[in-house]
């Protein structure tokens, strides 16, 4: 099977150090495994993403010597493969609407004494799985228990982290397909792309690791093949959270060759690649490109080629 890899911002601003590591590590594993390199703009989130944002994302990607090697895609434009395999789920009544809101789901995890941690995702506790109750649908959830309402694990390899295991149904809960406002949930449109585009590895930052078995689920409802995952180390910010547009990130500054590679450098050295990528290749056009190359050669000793994805099964 051919390597097929991709990289997927969510266009709200510029890339950064943070998004510039997760790119960086695509391109390698693609390269270093002699693949292809795809970007999709996921844009489903429309209120969110400013004019321009995604022009501004592939010129510093061109800059840094990353294009992709198809024209990217733009989930805005994905809205009917979303809704057709929305539609098989509910066919297989392996979704089904919801009328809950979020204060509603709070009190109900109250009453049966789930604790919510700050920041954490609230777990659906299945109010609607068996109807509606006479009210107005809102949202589409993916029903997360068999068929016999037992709870659902999912096992899978991370390359880097090695084997992972959640509980998807206690962790997680049936989670959204269709936002309330209409818009697609990011789960079943990076699902449904990653399958459209023969996508066969992702490598991406530590903190959508947590996705993964949802994905995997989705992926097996669907009867769709489950890519592999590398997840790689986040960059965190002077607080330890996370660095990210809404904490301020700086853009990555690729107006000249020499700001390009002290941006490369830096995200080389954050991804455990040996020092002399870090050094300061020679002066010339092909400098960005040279660098690369070096790159590519450093990431395939400390990766070792990928396994074949497993076959699809569906749940």
């Amino acid at each position: 099977m051919s390597y097929i890899g991709r990289f997927a911002p969510s266009p709200t601003g510029p890339l950064h150090a943070g998004s510039l590591v997760a790119a960086l590590a695509s391109w390698l594993d693609a390269r270093a495994h002699r693949g292809r390199w795809l970007v999709r703009l996921e844009d489903v989130d429309t209120p969110r993403c400013p004019p321009g944002a995604d022009a501004h994302i592939l010129h510093q990607l061109d800059a840094l010597g990353m294009t992709p090697d198809e024209p990217p895609w733009r989930q805005s434009q994905r809205g009917h493969a979303y809704a057709k395999a929305l539609q098989g789920l509910l066919e297989h009544k392996d979704a089904y609407p919801c009328a809950c809101t979020r204060k509603e789901i709070e009190a109900a995890l109250a009453v049966a004494g789930w604790a919510h941690a700050a920041h954490a995702e609230l777990v659906y506790p299945g109010t609607c799985r068996r109807g509606l109750g006479g009210r107005a649908p809102r949202a589409v959830r993916l029903r997360t228990c068999d068929g016999h309402g037992r709870d659902i694990v999912v096992d899978w390899q991370d390359r880097h982290a090695g084997p992972q295991q959640q509980n998807v149904t206690r962790a997680v809960g049936d989670f959204v397909l269709r936002r309330a406002d209409g818009l697609w949930a990011y789960q079943l449109a990076v699902v449904v792309d990653d399958a459209a585009q023969g996508i066969t590895d992702i490598v991406r930052g530590a903190d959508l690791a947590d996705n993964t078995p949802r994905q995997i689920l989705l992926q097996r409802r669907l009867g769709l093949p489950a890519p592999r995952h590398l997840h790689v180390p986040l960059v965190l910010g002077q607080d330890g959270r996370k660095l990210s547009k809404q904490h301020g990130a700086a853009a990555i500054d690729v107006r000249t060759q020499d700001a390009a590679l002290r941006a490369l450098a830096q995200a080389a050295t954050h991804l455990g690649l040996p020092v002399t990528v870090g050094a300061r290749p020679s002066a010339g056009p092909t400098a960005v490109s040279d660098w690369l190359a070096q790159a590519v050669e450093a990431w395939r000793e400390l990766h070792r080629p990928a396994e074949p994805p497993p076959a699809v099964t569906r749940a």
